[in-house]
């Protein structure tokens, strides 16, 4: 069983900041791309930013250069540093991983549960 647990949303004035937290637990052979998805009310969920196990990032063109992503290999964790809030930016943010289970051995996606993140004007 795998579990990725997210800390750190919360309510912040517009140019404020966030650190998102994602922690990958369970019976992890190996993980790959790691990313966070955000949804906001009434719009589909898309793809914030995702970075790979060897450390490339990709970003989606409304956060470059106000959002960092990052990751801790040694602890199944990825980042997101998130500067310059603005209100657009409030959604509930997901983490997801890309990642192989000893029980499978195979590649499988998995989200977790979700955080707020709400920015006021």
């Amino acid at each position: 069983q795998v579990q990725l647990v997210e800390s750190g949303g919360g309510l912040v004035q517009s140019g404020g900041s966030l650190r998102l937290s994602c922690a990958a637990s369970g019976s992890i052979f190996s993980i790959y791309t790691m990313g966070w998805y955000r949804q906001a009310p009434g719009k589909q969920r898309e793809l914030v930013a995702d970075i790979t196990s060897t450390g490339r990032t990709n970003y989606v063109d409304s956060v470059k250069g106000r959002f960092t992503i990052s990751r801790d290999n040694a602890k199944n964790t990825v980042y997101l540093q998130m500067n310059s809030l603005k209100p657009e930016d409030t959604a509930v943010y997901y983490c997801n991983a890309e990642l192989v289970t000893r029980a499978t051995m195979k590649i499988n996606f998995y989200w977790g549960q979700g955080t707020q993140v709400t920015v006021s004007s």
